[in-house]
């Protein structure tokens, strides 16, 4: 067994275990006899800690030890991706687990799963098995991103679907939709919550693990903000008494009951946060501005989702530049 000095004057040596390395540190050097009976210790201790542990047993410590930070809805999330597993890596002990245990499992998902689907539940297990099993470095090969193009409603589109929400229920949160607003933060709204014509969101509803619709803060830190809506929209919400009664899902299926009968594009409402960031940035609304409005915590899944009318805007100005190199060219 290699027996290393370190530059801090310390010792080490280390096996490699079942797709695992395993570390002992020495103050001296060790002779080699010293080494192999260190290193046995080291392996009996960490099999005994791990030998009735499996996986599922382990997610459950891993969920149980982040309860109170976990928002309930990733916790939900998490219980979808663990039923998702198959009960042969669930039963798997822990200290059994190899690199090559994890890649064939990512495989089987990867057969009737996306690959955001395969990538969240990778991200999972390797969180998990980063708690219980240290040692185990994971090497997985994953499904490529698809490139996806997101919808962005057109101004018709939005007409349209606001004339029939018109003095229904569903008005008012189809409204806040088109100003940046969350279906989780709408449907979490208090009249109190409107002071004037600013719009203070501090809170949201969603479901728990348990598939409840319940009250928390915000998404993130930045989720939490003030939003400017027309005095006019204030004004009704506040005739009216309330902003919306109902369950989330309710605006989600009436939405879609609506598009079908005005025979446009399918949407969720969340699109309608694409049109309001398309919307400010073709009006030169700055970034910093239209990212403060919207609640992203950075301008990363902003430029990355709602980058459509920027492009456009570019191409406007290369249409330009090239119109005045052309007139040099040919005056």
């Amino acid at each position: 067994m290699k027996i290393e000095k370190l530059p801090s004057g310390s010792y080490r040596i280390r096996k490699t275990y079942k797709g695992q390395v395993y570390t002992v540190i020495f103050d001296c050097k060790p002779t080699q006899k010293e080494a192999v009976v260190a290193m046995a210790k080291e392996l009996e201790k960490v099999q005994q800690k791990h030998e009735v542990m499996t996986f599922k047993l382990a997610y459950e410590r891993y969920i149980e030890s982040k309860r109170n930070v976990l928002s309930p809805s990733t916790i939900m999330g998490y219980n979808t991706i663990i039923r998702q597993t198959t009960e042969k890596f669930l039963d798997k002990r822990v200290s059994d687990i190899t690199a090559l245990d994890v890649q064939e499992e990512i495989n089987l998902v990867a057969k009737k799963c996306g690959p955001k689907t395969v990538r969240n539940h990778h991200s999972l297990i390797s969180a998990v098995l980063g708690v219980f099993s240290q040692n185990l470095k994971l090497t997985t090969t994953l499904p490529q991103k698809l490139k996806k193009e997101p919808y962005i409603p057109s101004d018709e589109d939005v007409r349209r679907i606001l004339e029939h929400a018109k003095d229904t229920e569903y008005e008012i949160p189809i409204l806040l939709a088109c100003y940046g607003l969350r279906r989780s933060e709408i449907c979490a709204l208090q009249l109190e919550d409107i002071d004037g014509d600013i719009v203070h969101i501090n809170k949201a509803m969603v479901p728990n693990e348990n598939r409840e619709w319940v009250i928390k803060s915000t998404k993130t830190t930045a989720s939490t903000r003030e939003v400017v809506i027309p005095m006019e929209t204030a004004d009704k919400i506040r005739a009216r008494g309330y902003i919306y009664k109902g369950y989330p899902n309710c605006i989600t299926n009436y939405l879609k009951r609506t598009e079908r009968s005005l025979g446009m594009p399918q949407f969720s409402i969340h699109k309608l946060r694409h049109y309001f960031a398309s919307k400010m940035s073709a009006m030169n609304v700055p970034e910093a501005d239209i990212i403060r409005m919207g609640g992203w915590e950075t301008d990363h899944v902003m430029k990355r989702i709602y980058r459509h009318s920027m492009e456009d805007k570019d191409k406007a100005r290369q249409r330009e530049i090239s119109e005045r190199f052309k007139d040099a060219l040919l005056p």
